[in-house]
């Protein structure tokens, strides 16, 4: 039911619904609380007490980057749980149609949006070979936590600890200043 009646007035969800989804809209794409807050007829104080109200997590953000990896859902599962925003795992099968079903331009540009994207995170932790990391480190010119799976090349999938790296993922947090509530 759309409509709900406390007291004399009657409420629609559907709006309350409709102006909170432009607000967030508004807010990620860069809006100030005061910008959004003006566009949709509220306070600010509205638009702050409701972030602080739906709020998981504050500070930095995390990237997780690796492959070959055997046990990848298992890992994404484990990931979503902690509240990492950005995961990108890949079994050898994987990576080599990743490479193999483009051309060299493609490819390119590809790696290269990858690379923009991961550079918003505070701190990316990449999963691979001794040699894959250090790379990723050159590249990314900010906080990378290597998680070596194997001295490079790495031929064929290898099993990643799934509580060796939750454990990394909290300890990066309480480090930072984040606390998952």
């Amino acid at each position: 039911m759309d409509l709900i009646r406390i007291g004399d007035k009657l409420i629609s969800r559907r709006k309350i619904s409709s102006i909170l989804e432009r607000i967030f809209t508004l807010r990620c794409q860069g809006f100030s609380q005061q910008e959004a807050a003006r566009q949709v007829g509220v306070d600010r104080s509205f638009v702050s007490r409701l972030e602080t109200l739906g709020e998981v997590r504050r500070g930095r953000r995390i990237a997780v980057v690796g492959f070959p990896v055997a046990n990848k859902a298992e890992l994404e599962n484990m990931l979503r749980q902690e509240g990492v925003e950005y995961v990108l795992l890949l079994t050898d099968a994987e990576r080599w149609d990743f490479v193999r079903q483009k051309n060299g331009l493609e490819l390119l540009n590809q790696l290269m949006e990858i690379v923009a994207r991961v550079r918003d995170y505070d701190v990316v932790i990449i999963i691979g070979s001794d040699y894959r990391i250090k790379v990723s480190e050159a590249l990314l010119g900010r906080e990378v936590v290597g998680v070596e799976i194997g001295p490079s090349p790495i031929q064929g999938d290898r099993e990643v600890d799934v509580e060796g790296l939750r454990a990394l993922v909290r300890q990066l947090g309480k480090n930072k200043g984040w606390d998952k509530k």
